[in-house]
């Protein structure tokens, strides 16, 4: 009989293999081929490790804790409909550098544990914001020159 946490492992895993064999193929069949040279190198690394991690799920292999409660769950919920939105919309009809902008400073927001009533305190996020666009940036652009979804803003 398979217990909960297992059970939520599973479930977990298989959904992360899936969406890895999901962006997998993509990288494999879209046009132009060169513009999706990093993300086959990178998707296949993640589909490999996503299907190691259920087949351990699935054996039984994997050491479980408690599993997720309700309320950690309920925790997660905001995160997830801000990556839904991201990866479904956002980053095509925004582009990539503006929406990854805009869910980055929301997930901030909404995980930080200070104070939302500080001026100081949003100051902070739009300063760790614009910092981590800096890199994202320096990292994609510059240092690897890959492809990344241009729309609206760039």
């Amino acid at each position: 009989m398979t217990t909960l946490p297992r059970l939520q492992h599973m479930i977990g895993s298989g959904i992360v293999a899936a969406v890895g064999i999901w962006v997998t193929y993509v990288s494999y069949t879209q046009q132009p081929s060169e513009a999706f040279l990093f993300p086959r190198l990178i998707s296949t690394v993640f589909v490999v490790l996503a299907l190691w991690t259920f087949a351990k799920a699935c054996l039984g292999w994997t050491k479980v804790g408690g599993g997720i409660t309700a309320t950690q769950f309920k925790n997660l919920v905001p995160g997830l409909l801000v990556a839904l939105v991201y990866i479904f919309w956002a980053a095509k009809g925004l582009g990539f550098y503006t929406a990854t902008a805009i869910a980055f400073f929301i997930l901030l927001s909404l995980y930080d544990p200070a104070s939302h009533k500080e001026l100081k305190t949003w100051g902070k996020r739009i300063l760790i914001t614009a910092v981590f666009m800096i890199v994202m940036y320096g990292l994609f652009a510059k240092l690897l020159t890959v492809y990344t979804p241009r729309e609206v803003f760039f």
